[in-house]
């Protein structure tokens, strides 16, 4: 599975927010030409009137344990954030969906996971 990134996270933190830019891999950004290997030449996915939501699980575990509905912050450039309050309670690593719902009604769920790792606070 492909990753986009690594977050590293202490148990019981609620911060850092984690935002997310969402592109369209199949078009171009403006004044740019498209090159499916680069991220930099994808136009953002207008999140105008959509939702958006992250679904947590554990690495190598089809459980979802936590589902973050998350706040869209700049819908024009495809910016979506969420903080997470006591979302990770345990060490581990886990993986992140981001799904969008489109005032439409269509869904799209973007391809690649946010890995979540996750040591234990000292307390």
């Amino acid at each position: 599975m492909a990753y986009t990134e690594t977050v590293k996270f202490v148990t019981g933190d609620s911060l850092p927010e984690v935002t997310v830019n969402l592109k369209d891999s199949n078009t171009a950004a403006s004044g740019k030409v498209l090159d499916e290997n680069d991220n930099t030449t994808w136009a953002p996915i207008n999140l105008t009137g959509a939702g958006v939501k992250m679904r947590i699980r554990e690495v190598g575990s089809e459980t979802i344990t936590k589902t973050l509905t998350m706040s869209v912050t700049d819908a024009a450039n495809g910016q979506a954030a969420t903080d997470f309050p006591a979302t990770f309670t345990t060490p581990g690593v886990f993986e992140g969906e981001v799904e969008i719902t489109f005032s439409t009604g269509g869904i799209q769920t973007i391809y690649d996971l946010i890995k979540f790792n996750v040591r234990g606070d000292f307390d």
